[in-house]
């Protein structure tokens, strides 16, 4: 005879509270994630970049409040796309995460082949800070924007502009505000921010914008002159710097970013728990701070937000790529 089973409301809710308990566990069966197991912040960019630099600060505030080591793993190379494959294929048990600028987004219109799809192989968290760029030339360079634009302007093609990589978002910056001043010049990739501004304080390269985490300390040392913020508004940091807009260039201004991604299909309850740290760290007066003495500013939102923005953003890049013709060298 067939046994005919009538659940409980009380037992339905025991298997449901059973099953979010095993997402918590994820893939290693250690008790609640995260246990005592390290996670990973995977970084695509170089040391002492805008975005390590963003990654640095949160691990070292997010580890204790997990309860776990939070490990910063710089993977650069080819535009953040190569630490970007490897969180893609890394189990979604929120012990590999991935530490990416807005340059993420640009990366699916520039890369052919890639071995993961933008969109559908991430699940976004949070943003986490906003970085104002910051136009840089070697010191007595160009007097100032309207200098350089006209310069450029004279001489087509006879100027360069550095970049931490095709499609990075110190390139879609430049792309931006070449677009938008209408001049001709070569665009020089680096491996990361650190090497371009070496090159621009040689001389070697003519203009780079720059995360201003990363050049505040040589804008203050006087190494680097700096003319504009690529933002919408001036930066708290620097505040005799205008905008590339209030410098004479409508339409130039451009949103970098810094953001917390996992693999796709990462359990939402471990989303969920690392979109709430992660905010309560960015709202803390000490970050803040700190933030503010690097010209960044906190910027987070809920998974489900970041997600449509993402998607909105990535169609924004497109449009970015197709009118500079943003191609890898």
């Amino acid at each position: 005879m067939k046994k005919t089973f009538n659940w409980s409301r009380r037992q339905t809710l025991a298997a449901a509270a059973a099953l979010a308990a095993c997402a918590l566990t994820g893939a290693h069966a250690q008790g609640p994630w995260p246990g005592t197991q390290a996670v990973r912040l995977v970084v695509p960019f170089t040391a002492g970049s805008g975005t390590d630099i963003v990654a640095r600060l949160v691990a070292e505030k997010l580890g204790p409040a997990l309860g776990t080591s939070v490990i910063v793993d710089n993977k650069p190379g080819a535009g953040g796309t190569l630490g970007a494959a490897i969180v893609a294929k890394s189990p979604a048990d929120g012990y590999t995460l991935l530490v990416h600028s807005a340059g993420h987004l640009v990366n699916p219109w520039i890369y052919k082949g890639l071995s993961y799809d933008t969109l559908k192989d991430f699940t976004g968290i949070t943003p986490m800070a906003s970085l104002p760029n910051v136009l840089v030339t070697a010191p007595s360079h160009f007097a100032d924007v309207k200098d350089l634009v006209a310069k450029a302007k004279a001489k087509p093609g006879g100027f360069n502009y550095g970049s931490a990589g095709n499609g990075s978002a110190t390139h879609m910056n430049a792309e931006v505000f070449r677009l938008a001043a209408g001049v001709d010049a070569q665009h020089v990739p680096f491996r990361g921010t650190p090497e371009a501004m070496t090159e621009v304080m040689a001389g070697r390269v003519d203009w780079f914008f720059a995360p201003m985490v990363s050049a505040l300390p040589l804008i203050q040392t006087g190494r680097l002159q700096a003319l504009a913020v690529g933002t919408g508004k001036r930066s708290s940091a620097l505040p005799s710097a205008p905008t590339t807009v209030e410098a004479g260039v409508p339409g130039s201004e451009y949103l970098f970013w810094v953001g917390l991604f996992a693999p796709a299909k990462t359990p939402q309850p471990v989303v969920e728990r690392l979109q709430a740290e992660v905010a309560k760290i960015m709202a803390s007066p000490e970050l803040k701070e700190r933030l503010e003495k690097l010209g960044a500013e906190p910027f987070t939102m809920p998974s489900a937000q970041f997600n449509k923005f993402i998607v909105d953003e990535t169609a924004k890049a497109q449009q970015v790529v197709k009118a500079a013709s943003i191609k890898v060298d």
